[in-house]
């Protein structure tokens, strides 16, 4: 038989997931400003843009708004965007032909 989750539990959770994640944000952040090349920082990049998008989901399971989880499907499709556009310029020189 399955019991329901203990909220203060699951809130916990949540909030050092947010730490956590919080964190890798700022490590990433450092490989953006010290990346040695070019397709490091655009790699840094790219992982700051999906831990904000998992920020922004785990804020929306903390608050029990659905507004956040929108946001964060703004943002991956906005990071992913943005990771092939500068992919493009990296190996190609320029992004529209």
């Amino acid at each position: 038989m399955s019991e329901a989750a203990d909220p203060a539990l699951l809130d916990a959770v949540v909030r050092v997931a947010l730490i956590l994640v919080s964190g890798l944000c700022v490590v990433c952040s450092y490989r953006v400003i010290r990346g040695p090349t070019n397709p490091d920082r655009v790699v840094a990049l790219d992982a700051i843009a999906t831990n904000v998008v998992a920020i922004a989901a785990l804020f929306a399971i903390l608050t029990d708004r659905g507004l956040f989880v929108t946001v964060s499907l703004v943002l991956a499709i906005i990071g992913f965007i943005a990771t092939v556009a500068v992919a493009k310029f990296v190996t190609e020189g320029e992004v529209i032909e």
